[in-house]
């Protein structure tokens, strides 16, 4: 986003919630059916349907996709990738092949990160995608690192990501997650600190995101109270510390 302010982002981002809700309900006649974090999630019969509509309910909110909103993919290949091919839109990709559809994605749609673009397992080819899409979207690894200081160390030697995704219990404690990134900033890459699915109203993510600041906070959908305490929580700290972050690029 190019908000200012925790205040600017969420406003925005709740401007595009409520146009993409009742988009949701007009083309495929279904109420809000949500995700774990708290996402629409309607019938789409393709990828591209699914980035349509999100252009779309930027435009109808009144903001400028690429612009005043970009999109964040959470491709999460790792669970449609079997016999080392990608089974997408009911068709069978190879590694290259879904390569290609990633970059033909960001060179379409305004989307400036793509997590998990290709599955944890397909480790040769992670530095073609990584290359593929440089300068125009971070390439996030999540399942491929796993806030694992190991898979961290051979996705840097490799150049498979420029981007790690930060999940503190996927590692298991803070000191092991601050080594984890502190190894994505040694190496230059961005950090997205994560929250995870089944989150209680514990402020804590927030907290962390800003004192380690983080490039980026997913937390999930601004309708959902365990996703909104933690955006409150943002608000304070930002009320409280405004002078730190007038020039802290913190997209949500």
């Amino acid at each position: 986003m190019s908000s200012k302010t925790v205040d600017e982002a969420l406003v925005m981002a709740s401007d595009v919630y409520r146009v993409a809700a009742s988009l949701v309900f007009q083309k495929y006649g279904i109420r809000l059916l949500t995700a774990d974090e708290g996402g629409l999630a309607p019938p789409f019969s393709t990828v591209e349907e699914m980035f349509s509509l999100a252009v779309e309910s930027i435009e109808a909110a009144g903001y400028v996709p690429g612009r005043g909103i970009f999109l964040g993919v959470d491709v999460d290949s790792t669970h449609f990738y079997k016999e080392k091919q990608y089974e997408l839109n009911t068709g069978i990709l190879d590694s290259d092949a879904m390569i290609k559809t990633i970059t033909g994605w960001v060179n379409r749609f305004p989307i400036i990160s793509v997590e998990d673009g290709l599955s944890e397992d397909d480790w040769d080819h992670w530095p073609t995608l990584r290359q593929a899409i440089a300068g125009k979207a971070l390439t996030l690894g999540d399942d491929l690192l796993c806030t694992n200081p190991d898979r961290i160390r051979r996705a840097i030697e490799v150049g498979a990501c420029d981007a790690l995704l930060l999940k503190v219990n996927q590692i298991g404690t803070p000191t092991e997650a601050l080594a984890a990134y502190k190894q994505a900033r040694s190496a230059g890459w961005s950090v997205t600190l994560s929250v995870r699915s089944g989150e209680t109203e514990d402020t804590w993510a927030a907290d962390l995101a800003a004192g380690w600041q983080a490039d980026q906070f997913k937390n999930g959908s601004v309708r959902q109270s365990e996703r909104l305490a933690k955006y409150n929580r943002l608000l304070e700290i930002e009320e409280a510390n405004k002078w730190r972050f007038a020039n802290w690029p913190f997209p949500l």
